[in-house]
């Protein structure tokens, strides 16, 4: 099975090349189906597989070699696939729920113009993070982190005809070169200090490196700061609220199951550089606790439903560096799994009710939709109450680990939990802010005449298996749930352990500060206390006083509600003085060099035509002349040269 893994990369590629170039032969409810199938059957072939992934079965990565790629001197680099445990787990989340946003895109986007490019930059997309996560060495882990970038920008600007959707892919792809920066600095670091760039043999030849822990630290930067602009944590977090302007099936996929995880990822894979460099790390656990509050406060009065998704996307990213930064790499991963599966659903959720109220997105014009649109309610409110961190739902024991493991941290861990603290309040009241606004209370659609009614199975089929998803697996952490896996800690054990090693055996690995198992419940039951109280707040504020949503912001409230002013503070500081330097020098430049070059040219051909047009008399006599004095120079340099 493992010898045809590779065909869980290159099936979404086929889908991709299929609907690229026969999409204006096939009908359109083929192009879906066939990219559909084309992320189905990966899936299926990675859960056939997983018996090979088990850790006690196997500790060893697998490696697919296809064909060397770039060999010069000792710079080599083969078209090479690493399966092992992580990438594994990857792999099995973004075919799984990438199946079921396709099988949704199919009844969400129909009769949309450009159906079938649609389908293919879904693929391309899928592709691309596959070819990201499976990848043995960070070359090739590159063209995917690139490709999900460029793939990004095509379905953020999919409906390139409207200015706000083709400014919001701009406004993706820039951000994410500065961390693509991050990337290729740490890149070269790397492979100046280990002359390789495979991760085996990277993991194999830090620990020979004596003076390795001087670079570490600057080597791990690098890297986080291409995790910062992938996965949008503070400063380089704006474009992913922007992103919202593609349709929703592609808000879902780039916020659960592709390119923002890529930077929890790279940080997973690189856990041995990380584990060496203690500054980087609480440098990433600080940006990764601010960033949760930060995004969590401002999504408290956004009226944009799938606005507060982003800034709670944002949020939850951050609760997954702080995990990261801490040295917890499994509840850092446990929470991308559980985040995966809720955020899918809310996302999904949310476009079902934008069809229902025919593409209305402002929470402001929504109400009372309980009723209407029942299934697509029960599985948001069991999604909202998985990210509001509720047991027994998924998304309270991931982040309960996460906060479980900041407290243990030594020195800042008490600081850490508390802002993890405050930013759970936060999720959890802007979350049933949204439930109660949308689903409940007073009917404020607008409809004008058009009915409201539930969506076709599509869509709501991906949301019943989501919210199932949303339940179950937030049990992956307890011994023995899923498939005889003793726990995630077991599972990740052979990816995680050269790097533990090598840290404590230099006396670096992080000593979490011991906790006893009624300190653990007593701060997980303080956990679901702030939860149930923001949600409590929520009640109060938006389903008995509803009239609270349609009041002016003033004050503080104002400034939450136009997202601290970051956008505003960014143009001055940034794109404004970029545009009036990029202009001079354009100015200067295309006037003063380019223009005057090629003016310069024309001026020279056309003086040089004019003189040569003299030479035109139509006199034979001035022929002759110029024969003759042309013979004479040739015969001159003939009796100089010797012949």
């Amino acid at each position: 099975m493992l010898d045809i893994f590779p065909l869980v990369l290159f099936l979404p590629l086929l889908g991709f090349l299929h609907n690229s170039f026969l999409r204006n032969k096939i009908p359109h409810r083929f192009a879906g189906a066939i990219g559909t199938l084309a992320v189905f059957l990966p899936f299926c072939i990675t859960l056939l597989a997983f018996n090979e992934f088990r850790p006690m079965e196997r500790t060893a990565p697998h490696i697919v070699s296809l064909f060397p790629w770039i060999h010069v001197g000792n710079f080599q680099v083969d078209f090479a696939y690493q399966i092992d445990q992580l990438s594994f787990y990857m792999t099995l989340i973004i075919t799984g729920i990438g199946t079921l946003i396709h099988l949704y895109s199919m009844g969400y986007m129909k009769g949309e113009e450009g159906y079938t490019r649609f389908f293919a930059y879904l693929n391309l997309f899928v592709f691309s993070m596959l070819n990201l996560v499976l990848s043995d060495n960070l070359v090739l882990t590159f063209l995917g982190w690139e490709g999900v970038g460029l793939c990004s920008y095509l379905l953020i600007g999919f409906e390139y005809e409207k200015t706000s959707a083709a400014n919001a892919g701009m406004k993706a792809f820039i951000l994410n070169r500065i961390g693509d920066v991050g990337f290729i600095i740490g890149t070269g670091f790397l492979f100046w200090l280990t002359g390789s760039l495979r991760y085996m043999e990277i993991a194999a030849s830090i620990p020979e490196i004596s003076g390795f822990v001087a670079y570490a630290d600057l080597i791990a930067i690098f890297f986080f700061i291409a995790a910062m602009g992938k996965s949008a944590q503070v400063p380089l977090y704006v474009w992913l609220p922007d992103a919202m302007a593609g349709p929703t099936p592609v808000s879902a996929l780039i916020h659960a199951a592709t390119m923002v995880t890529a930077g929890i990822f790279l940080i997973a894979r690189l856990n041995i550089v990380f584990l060496a460099a203690p500054h980087t790390s609480l440098f990433i656990a600080c940006i990764g606790a601010f960033t949760a509050l930060f995004a969590a406060s401002i999504g408290t009065l956004q009226n944009d439903i799938k606005k507060i998704l982003a800034y709670s996307t944002v949020s939850q990213l951050g609760f997954m560096f702080l995990a990261m930064g801490v040295g917890s790499y499994v509840a850092g991963l446990f929470h991308l799994m559980t985040h995966a599966f809720f955020k899918a659903l809310l996302f999904l959720g949310a476009g079902s009710v934008i069809h229902a109220l025919h593409h209305e997105q402002n929470i402001r014009k929504m109400g009372g939709l309980f009723g209407k649109i029942k299934i697509t309610a029960v599985t948001f409110l069991i999604g909202t109450v998985a990210i509001a961190g509720i047991p027994p739902f998924s998304g309270f024991f991931s982040k309960d680990l996460i906060l479980e493991k900041a407290y243990q941290y030594p020195v800042y861990g008490p600081i850490l939990w508390t802002v993890g603290i405050a930013a759970a309040f936060f999720t959890a009241f802007y979350m049933f802010r949204l439930v109660f606004v949308v689903f409940f209370g007073k009917d404020r659609t607008e409809t004008h005449g058009k009915p409201i009614h539930e969506s076709g199975w599509t869509i709501t089929f991906p949301l019943v298996i989501l919210a199932i998803g949303a339940v179950v697996t937030g049990f992956l952490q307890t011994p023995h749930f899923f498939l005889n896996i003793h726990s995630l800690e077991t599972y990740f054990e052979p990816v995680l352990f050269p790097g533990k090693t090598f840290a404590t055996s230099h006396q670096w690995n992080i000593q979490l500060t011991e906790i006893t198992e009624a300190h653990a419940m007593g701060m997980a039951g303080f956990s679901v206390l702030i939860a149930l109280i923001g949600i409590l707040i929520a009640y109060v504020l938006y389903a008995i006083k509803s009239s609270e949503i349609l009041e002016e912001h003033t004050g503080f409230r104002k400034i939450l509600f136009h997202k601290y002013y970051i956008d505003e503070i960014y143009g001055i500081l940034f794109v404004k003085p970029f545009e009036t330097i990029s202009n001079g020098i354009g100015f200067l430049f295309d006037r003063h060099v380019i223009d005057r070059f090629f003016v310069s040219i024309g001026r020279g051909m056309s003086g040089l035509g004019g003189l040569l047009r003299r030479l035109q008399t139509g006199f034979v006599g001035d022929y002759a002349l110029y024969v003759t004095i042309g013979s004479f120079f040739i015969i001159i340099y003939l009796l100089v040269k010797g012949v």
